[in-house]
C-alpha cells in the first residue's frame, strides 16, 4: 500500500490544493472523517468546518464550506463551495462576520433566519480557528 494519497481541493473559482497526504481529516455532514491511503471508496457531503492534511510531518489547514468529497483508495477530490488556506483568511473580516452572525441569531424571528445565522456563525468560527491555528 502507498504511503500517501493524492489530494485535490477545488472551488468554482480555482484549484486550491493539489498535493499528497499521509492522512486527511474532512468535515463530513455526519461528522469528521479520517482518510488514509487505501481508504474504501465513498462519496460524502461536506459540512462547514476544517480540513487538515499531513504530508512529510507538516500539517496544512483549510476552512471549507459545503460541497462534496470523493474518496478513492489513491485519491481524494473535494469539490467545495468555498475553501481557504489559513494564510489566505482575513481574520478581521472573519471576526466581523462572526459578530454579525451572533447578532442575527439574537434577532432571528423564525427557524429559517436562525438556521441561516447559525450557519454563517459556524463558517466564521471555522475560518477564525484555521487562521489562528486553534
Amino acid at each position: 500500500m502507498a504511503d500517501t494519497i493524492e489530494l485535490e481541493i477545488v472551488t468554482p473559482e480555482r484549484l486550491v490544493v493539489k498535493d499528497r497526504a499521509e492522512e486527511i481529516q474532512i468535515p463530513g455532514r455526519g461528522g469528521y472523517l479520517g482518510i488514509l491511503p487505501g481508504h474504501a471508496p465513498l462519496i460524502t457531503e461536506l459540512a462547514v468546518g476544517e480540513i487538515v492534511y499531513k504530508n512529510a510531518g507538516t500539517s496544512t489547514r483549510l476552512s471549507v464550506a459545503w460541497g462534496f468529497a470523493e474518496v478513492l483508495p489513491d485519491k481524494v477530490t473535494i469539490l467545495a463551495e468555498t475553501a481557504e488556506l489559513a494564510e489566505d483568511i482575513d481574520v478581521p473580516r472573519a471576526e466581523a462576520a462572526r459578530d454579525r452572525a451572533q447578532e442575527h441569531i439574537k434577532q432571528a424571528e423564525d427557524a429559517a433566519a436562525y438556521d441561516e445565522a447559525a450557519t454563517a456563525l459556524a463558517r466564521a468560527e471555522a475560518r477564525i480557528a484555521v487562521a489562528k491555528g486553534n
